[in-house]
């Protein structure tokens, strides 16, 4: 990967088990939360007798650090090479997120391998020390007092530690760590030794800490050489015990769902590493070159960036009745559950790979939405605060703080989309009352929106908003073709023709007069991105004129930045996953490399050193808030129209 990443992803299971690399070198910095909050994980080297330090670092830590001599990522892996001392050690973190296979994606259990090979021809001996400490199972170093246990089954020694109060899912909100479950470090017994130790660290500056400078760590320690015992295996694993409050029931993970205990998951990830790893380089190698073809090198890297995070910011668990739920947290922007409009951005790497993730996306949603306790006859933005979903939290269900026509075209919008991938169609035949109701509302108040949110909420209230609208077009458009797959060719066309005529309607009413169109019907002279409409190019329905998509798609060129092109005429900020929709109106690939080059030099070199943001500056390359949010998913939307799967 020639991308240089804000920050490299390690171990991306789900919101709380994610800890990444905030520096070009594994050795240069503290191992950190995606909240920026330490999760230290350290490792050391010792090679003929003399320690070298590969990964992590502690504050005031005076071990050498070994020469860092490559880094490269793809979907699934991170890998460092170091060269010291005459010997090469590779260390390659992997999370087989492969989306094809729930019960290995939703695995809580994510591997380090560790490779030693001479330099000189010589053999050297080399002694490998891991050590984790309590961050990883505490919203905060010295929260409360940690329990350590050591555990041995079928040649697989583990140590485990946890808080002592085991609240679980007591907790909700955005800027916070797990404090609840397991931290499972495990080893060959053949290979290595667990232990417990405490560890004098000095606190770091602006971090939530307790009293004790003392913290606890658990580690391996394991010997290699450069001969024939060359390779070491360590599986970092979190066992949450419950995952998800929904509605009254404290739900279990995909992984789980039948009883699986977490000893089991961890032996099953020793036993089958060597298929996995297969698994994953086979995929990963595809997706890179169909991206390639799609949208050319740097698009491919942008979205091996991508995928591990928007994965990770979702928890795989099942409802009551056995169903998928996939619950999404808003990550540094707000932390609520499940939310329809950051759901809708993410959905293209879904219907390219697992569209049942979409479905399980939408139930919290319909359940929520078909409940007393829901009032409106629009859909709800979100069902509730990560990880309790019972219900919407954002504005307090006050009406004038809503996104109507905002998540009722986001709903249908992905209802449709679930039946175009083959997915599952009697899923939304079941609920195809409650998409009627809200496409009803759309039909009475999308084609003009009055004064509400959007998804872009951080802008404020906009009256006429002519993006909106046309999400409210493709949302009526996306009813009439799920109409058409479930054999009501009467209706399809009814829906079909008003989505067409409204269309019509808006390139009149939007037009600048010079080829652009509007921000605001009644803005003249404003200007936006449409990236709304990319549906009806991905699904080949022609609802508005193609000249009116390649002039205004002509005229962004007039407001690209050194970093891409801005949101709208009103700030210079611009939002990622928006940026590649709007790239995906182009008619050609030179176009759409043109148009998300800037983005990719944004990631190249903006220097706050966090996961991947979606909100950032195009004069600056700054991030803006948001960071390791499931959005991110949306950038998989050229790929999905290279694809053709959608096509109606």
């Amino acid at each position: 990967m020639i991308l240089r990443p804000p920050a490299v992803p390690l171990i991306t299971v789900d919101p709380y088990f994610s800890v990444w690399s905030p520096s070009d070198k594994l050795n240069d910095e503290i191992t950190m939360h995606w909240t920026g909050k330490p999760n230290t994980i350290l490792g050391i080297a010792n090679i003929d007798r003399k320690d070298y330090r590969f990964l992590g670092k502690l504050p005031n830590d005076e071990t050498p650090a070994m020469a860092q001599v490559a880094r490269d990522m793809n979907a699934f892996s991170s890998t460092y090479v170091f060269e010291d001392a005459n010997v090469r050690l590779t260390a390659i973190f992997t999370t087989p997120l492969l989306l094809d296979d729930l019960d290995i994606c939703s695995r809580p259990v994510s591997y380090l391998k560790i490779k030693a090979e001479s330099l000189d021809g010589n053999v050297h001996n080399i002694k490998i020390d891991i050590s984790v400490s309590e961050e990883l199972c505490l919203n905060y170093r010295g929260q409360e007092p940690v329990i350590t246990e050591y555990l041995a089954k079928n040649a697989i020694q583990s140590v485990r530690m946890g808080g002592t109060t085991q609240d679980v899912l007591g907790k909700k909100g955005d800027d916070i760590r797990i404090d609840w479950g397991y931290f499972y470090l495990s080893v060959k017994e053949n290979l290595g030794d667990c232990y417990v130790e405490k560890k004098k660290v000095d606190f770091i500056e602006n971090m939530p800490h307790g009293e004790d400078e003392n913290m606890t760590f658990i580690g391996i320690k394991a010997e290699i050489d450069t001969a024939d015992k060359n390779d070491l295996l360590v599986t970092f694993a979190y066992d949450d015990i419950k995952s998800i409050h929904y509605f009254g029931s404290n739900c279990s993970s995909y992984w789980n769902k039948d009883g699986k205990s977490i000893v089991n998951a961890i032996e099953e990830a020793f036993e089958d590493y060597d298929c996995v790893l297969a698994r994953c380089k086979k995929f990963a190698d595809k997706m890179f070159i169909d991206s390639v073809r799609a949208g050319g090198e740097k698009y491919a890297e942008l979205l091996e960036l991508a995928y591990r995070q928007t994965i990770a910011a979702h928890k795989i668990a099942v409802d009551d009745d056995g169903e998928i739920i996939f619950i999404s947290k808003e990550c540094f922007s707000n932390g609520c559950a499940a939310t329809v409009d950051v759901s809708y951005p993410s959905i293209p790497l879904y219907l390219l790979y697992n569209p049942e993730l979409v479905c399980g996306m939408m139930r919290p949603i319909f359940k929520y939405a078909k409940s007393k306790e829901w009032k409106f006859d629009f859909a709800p933005h979100d069902a509730g605060c990560y990880p309790i979903v019972t219900g919407q939290v954002y504005g307090n269900n006050e009406l004038d703080k809503q996104m109507p026509v905002e998540e009722c075209g986001n709903m249908l919008i992905m209802a449709a989309n679930v039946v175009l991938a083959g997915g599952n169609i009697e899923f939304i035949k079941a609920n195809l009352d409650i998409l009627e109701t809200w496409v009803k509302y759309l039909e009475e108040n999308g084609s003009d929106p009055k004064n509400q949110l959007c998804t872009d909420d951080f802008a404020g209230h906009l009256a006429h908003n002519c993006n909106l609208s046309l999400k409210a077009i493709s949302g009526i458009a996306g009813l009439g073709l799920i109409y058409g797959k479930l054999g009501d060719e009467k209706k399809k066309q009814e829906k079909l023709a008003l989505a067409r005529n409204m269309a019509k309607d808006w390139a009149v009413r939007a037009s600048n007069g010079d080829g652009s169109y509007r921000l605001a019907f009644d803005k003249t002279g404003t200007w936006s991105m449409k990236y709304n409409i990319v549906w009806d190019k991905i699904w080949g329905t022609n609802l508005m004129d193609k000249s009116v998509i390649f002039s205004e798609f002509a005229s962004y060129s007039r407001h690209i930045n050194a970093y891409g092109m801005p949101l709208d005429n009103r700030s210079l900020y611009t939002k990622s996953d928006w940026l590649v929709w709007t790239a995906t109106l182009a008619d050609n690939r030179t176009d759409f490399e043109k148009f998300i080059a800037p983005m990719w030099d944004s990631f190249n070199i903006m220097q706050e050193r966090v996961p991947m943001t979606d909100w950032y500056f195009t004069n600056s390359a700054k991030q803006h808030h948001f960071r390791n949010r499931s959005v991110q998913g949306g950038l998989f939307i050229k790929l999905l129209e290279y694809s053709g799967k959608l096509k109606a």
